[in-house]
């Protein structure tokens, strides 16, 4: 389990990669900006995915982002 800290650190590298320091603010103001339940917007999004969808994203995911067996640690 990563403490707050590094679990920050993780979530902003993550963002900054993806959507550069600009778009990442932006980002960041507008979820605090939103009242935002991660868990109902989680809920509705699979809720909306048939069987076959999910196994699709599935499989992608996996491809993409393959485990090594190995963790990062800050």
């Amino acid at each position: 389990m990563y403490s707050t800290t590094e679990i920050t650190a993780l979530g902003m590298d993550c963002l900054s990669e993806k959507l550069v320091v600009v778009n990442m603010e932006y980002f960041i103001k507008v979820i605090k900006r939103e009242t935002f339940d991660y868990t109902k917007w989680q809920r509705e999004y699979f809720d909306s995915k048939n069987p076959l969808e999910l196994r699709k994203d599935i499989k992608t995911f996996c491809n993409d982002y393959h485990y090594d067996g190995k963790t990062t640690i800050l």
